[in-house]
């Protein structure tokens, strides 16, 4: 039985400073549970799977029947049903307050935070399949409880056309379906599946022209896997991070979840990263193409993106840049001298990595990043610390529910579900009902504030300050975003003006303080506020959008 643990470090390879404060992950414990608790989440599993048509969307059940044990005292609270025409009375509204008070308490963890699933985006889990077959450690790291509620996942969302979207909700693409293929098969699946799955997938895929058209970063995962040409991919060359910062091009200046993901790429990219061939990766090349591999022209394939998946287009400007860099730059810099720039920028790209890592407590900014960090540390030195390190915060990304087993979009969303709660809560005025509930609540949100510097010369790796600010997720994740920060303000304000008898103590004058400033360090020159950063460079730096499926990703609007 699966059971979630909050707030816990479970190996010498976590590192934290923050006493993991709003960590959460999942552990199979074997003949864990009762015949009952076994029952109910088997019928749980049946009926989404009965309706994944029609409901995409898990509702947590394995949580809540784990967290909401205490569901009878919920009940203890009159139920009031009111008549379509009938007056609402003042203590009707009131209990049924209590009673949804009584209710959310239960599902808080101890150490005040709100678990919760933040899945949806198909194309992470695969991305992680992907990553650990990379580097050999798929079944080491996954147990085979792991692998099935992996398919289980994959299986439950797919299609009814064969294929899986970029998002739990969305149409088949080429990414999603593609990407999901292939996970299923290095998690042991056969071509035919479950219910024919796979033989429905793989006539999707090759009904429109193989995987040559999948988006770019479906190229450079299926390329470090060996099952695409690197020559089909446009360059990545890791030799933008050498430009002068002054440069409006310069990955510094962009958004950081784009450099954060485009700088392991532009490293794997340098090395022409290719895992190690085996039976199944070359199966893969022929299942996934409708020619033979090796007749493929691999050149033509750069810029093809299948219909179901452009929903940003390359300007012509794009298709030349990417022509005149494969064409003349990529073959000067494989020459002698200029071969010598090429191991300085990857020597450049891997201090960066390195740096994310660190300053994330191996978490990293998110999902994507992670897994391709990790990837990079196993080809710099498959038996680093960096590499034990990444394996260790694998789980902090996995969610388990009714569906399966999801990688999330970020490791949770903690801190940011937190203040809403905080403020829901006080919204009712009914304080004293929820005084237990919002004092840990209270606690763990002034413990969730980031309290240290980056380390380093921040500008030589190009952060801006963190200290008071507050993360999306948990303060170990590192990367503090402005809302969260601005409504966890909010919330610690309103806090501090309530009894400290009832909420606890008020956050210290110390940290309001460096709340307010890192703020207003925060606001750009005209007076509004980006996602993390202030916005360092222009839109127009949308016209090198590569990825084709996000807009509007360059950098950090305002």
């Amino acid at each position: 039985m699966w059971k979630l643990k909050c707030s816990q470090g479970d190996d010498l390879e976590v590192r934290s400073i923050y006493d993991n404060i709003g960590r959460q992950f999942w552990e199979f414990t074997p003949n864990a549970g009762t015949p009952d608790e076994l029952a109910i989440i088997k019928k749980m599993r049946q009926e989404f799977t009965q309706n994944r048509y029609h409901v995409k969307q898990s509702s947590d059940l394995l949580m809540r029947l784990q967290l909401a044990k205490e569901k009878s005292r919920v009940e203890e609270i009159e139920k009031v049903s009111m008549g379509a025409e009938e007056d609402i009375s003042e203590e009707a509204v009131v209990n049924t307050l209590k009673r949804a008070i009584k209710f959310y308490s239960t599902l808080q963890a101890e150490d005040g935070h709100w678990p919760g699933d933040y899945g949806g985006p198909l194309f992470l889990l695969p991305g992680l399949v992907i990553g650990l077959y990379i580097t050999r450690d798929l079944h080491s790291v996954l147990s085979s409880e792991h692998c099935k509620e992996m398919i289980r996942y994959l299986y439950n969302h797919q299609n009814e056309d064969g294929g899986w979207g970029l998002h739990i909700e969305g149409k088949s693409t080429m990414f999603g379906t593609g990407l999901s293929y292939v996970a299923l098969r290095l998690l042991g699946e056969d071509t035919t599946g479950s219910d024919r799955a796979m033989v429905k997938a793989r006539a999707w895929i090759l009904d429109r022209g193989g995987v040559t058209s999948i988006p770019s970063w479906g190229k450079l995962w299926l390329s470090m896997l060996g099952v695409y040409d690197w020559r089909g991919n446009n360059p990545l060359p890791p030799e933008i991070w050498l430009l002068p910062h002054i440069l409006p091009i310069h990955p510094g200046r962009m958004w950081c979840h784009c450099r954060m993901v485009y700088l392991p790429m532009s490293y794997l990219y340098g090395k022409r990263f290719v895992a190690s061939l085996s039976p199944l990766v070359l199966s893969l090349r022929k299942e996934l193409y409708v020619q033979p591999y090796n007749q493929i022209e691999w050149d033509q394939t750069r810029n093809l993106c299948a219909k179901e998946d452009l929903y940003c287009p390359h300007p012509w400007i794009q298709d030349m840049l990417w022509s005149c860099l494969h064409n003349v730059v990529e073959p000067l810099l494989a020459q002698w001298p200029f071969s010598k720039l090429r191991q300085i920028a990857l020597s450049t790209a891997m201090d960066h990595i390195h740096y994310e890592d660190e300053n994330t407590h191996y978490i990293c900014l998110g999902p994507v990043n992670k897994v391709l960090n990790m990837v990079c540390c196993w080809v710099e030195n498959p038996n680093s610390k960096e590499y034990k390190h990444h394996l260790s915060r694998i789980k902090d990304y996995l969610w388990v529910a009714e569906d399966g087993m999801k990688m999330q979009g970020y490791n949770g969303s903690q801190l940011w579900d937190a203040t809403f709660s905080v403020q829901a809560l006080l919204a009712t005025d009914l304080a004293e009902e929820c005084g237990l509930t919002l004092k840990k609540a209270h606690e763990f949100i002034k413990n969730s504030q980031v309290l240290v510097f980056h380390s380093g010369n921040m500008a030589h790796w190009y952060r801006d300050v963190r200290k008071g600010g507050w993360p999306f997720s948990t303060p170990e994740n590192g990367w503090i975003v402005s809302d969260c920060t601005a409504e966890a303000l909010k919330a610690a304000v309103l806090l501090s003006e309530m009894e400290s008898s009832i909420v606890g103590n008020a956050i210290a004058v110390e940290q309001l303080f460096d709340a307010v400033n890192l703020i207003l360090t925060n606001q750009n020159q005209n007076g509004g506020f980006a996602s993390y950063e202030p916005t360092r460079s222009y839109a127009w730096l949308e016209t090198i959008n590569p990825s084709e499926t996000f807009g509007d990703i360059v950098i950090d609007y305002q």
